[in-house]
């Protein structure tokens, strides 16, 4: 009889996330028809049409392009990518292997990010359940699942969709290796984590602290020195091929772009969500001087890196004051903002109350939880890493499954206040 129970409770459980990836299938796919990209555009295009043609993920002729003004290399000379992190551009060249026409090709990569979105929202429920009942796990999937600017991310041509997938996984596995510490865990995590450092640049700074708090959790030094190595070996393909091209090891040189594009004098004044790419005349000359050679890039982003570091000197309050008003847009919302449709109220009110109640769950949570105390962290890294840089709206998704859980557990709160 026991066993019986036991069964149809564990049937129950999984009809019950059936429904819910269906139910996240449902709502997404209207939206990616009245919505959706209909082609590839900017860097995705470039990088997916190079691959198909020279079989070199590569830029050429006047591809390549900083601020409003396109750098033209020489004729026939392909610049090798060290620019976009490279696992999203594969996975646009993944889906050209089926021939399809350019509708259903484009098609075909949307239906796979609503698939990806909608298992994303089992495993946050799985999340979930290392916090709350199984009912309050249900509710803030549900919340997941629908949050707009979550549904409506599966239908641009953008690597959030793949991104927020495998963040999930990685919270996932994170607390499934703490708790079972066994191989599968190790190997899983390790993997995940690899392909988000192929995926976006700044999460290396995630992965090694999040390694200091394996270590700080007293996890066995041979499980941290064996993530390690298995990341390494997820990435080496793409270390192996830039060290043999630049001859230094890195998978990416934008972190000098990155900074200056959110930290000089038009920055300041105007938008805090997309910074404006606008250099003197001066650097600009600075710019077109250096050599159109393989080390393009790298050189590049030296002297971005360089400006940067001189404008903060040349103003260290004005930085730190804008750094503050980063911080406050992109946990809530930029009153600056010049992107279109960002004050739809579908928008801008789910993220405004969102960010509200998740600041009030962080200060409610159990600080002796281990893994609230490592999303907390997380959370932390993420606000801070953005708010260094020029933000745009998708760059919130990062930060959505560590608001909703926290928002859980001010609810979570709230009903036994009152029961």
């Amino acid at each position: 009889m026991l066993l019986n129970n036991y069964s149809f409770t564990k049937n129950k459980e999984i009809y019950t996330l059936i429904l819910l990836v269906l139910f996240s299938v449902s709502i997404r796919v209207p939206i990616v028809f009245m919505f959706g990209d209909t082609g590839l555009e900017y860097e995705w295009k470039t990088l997916v049409e190079n691959l198909t043609e020279y079989k070199q993920l590569a830029w050429k002729n006047c591809e390549f392009e900083y601020s409003n003004t396109k750098i033209c290399l020489d004729d026939g000379f392909l610049l090798p990518n060290l620019w976009m992190p490279p696992l999203y551009a594969y996975y646009l060249y993944f889906f050209t292997i089926f021939d399809l026409g350019e509708q259903n090709y484009i098609l075909l990569i949307l239906s796979s990010q609503i698939l990806l979105a909608s298992i994303s929202v089992v495993v946050f429920y799985k999340i979930n359940k290392f916090f709350f009942t199984k009912k309050l796990s249900l509710y803030s999937s549900l919340l997941f699942s629908l949050f707009p600017l979550h549904a409506y991310a599966c239908s641009q041509i953008s690597s959030i969709s793949l991104q927020i997938f495998l963040i999930i996984l990685f919270f996932y596995f994170f607390f499934q290796l703490v708790e079972k510490r066994n191989f599968l865990s190790t190997i899983l995590f390790s993997f995940s984590g690899g392909l988000l450092m192929l995926l976006r640049g700044e999460f290396y700074v995630i992965l090694i602290l999040t390694l200091f708090y394996l270590f700080f959790l007293k996890v066995n030094v041979r499980n941290i020195l064996l993530i390690i190595l298995i990341t390494s070996i997820t990435i080496s393909p793409y270390l192996i091929r830039n060290v043999l091209i630049f001859e230094k090891i890195t998978i990416i040189e934008s972190l000098g772009y990155n900074l200056w594009k959110g930290n000089h004098p038009y920055a300041m004044k105007n938008s805090l969500v997309g910074g404006s790419e606008i250099v003197d005349e001066n650097f600009q000359k600075q710019l077109d001087a250096i050599p159109r050679d393989k080390f393009l890039r790298i050189n590049r982003d030296k002297l971005f890196l360089s400006k940067v570091i001189k404008n903060i000197k040349e103003e260290p309050t004005g930085h730190l004051i804008l750094f503050f008003k980063k911080v406050m847009s992109f946990l809530l919302i930029d009153f600056k903002s010049t992107d279109q449709n960002y004050y739809n109220p579908f928008h801008y009110l789910p993220v405004l109350l969102l960010g509200i109640t998740s600041l009030i769950g962080i200060g409610l949570s159990n600080k002796k939880s281990y893994k609230l105390n490592y999303l907390i962290l997380i959370f932390v890294a993420y606000v801070f890493i953005f708010s260094t840089v020029s933000i745009l709206p998708r760059y919130k998704l990062v930060i959505l499954p560590l608001q909703i859980i926290f928002t859980t557990v001010l609810i979570k709160k709230f009903i036994y206040r009152h029961e």
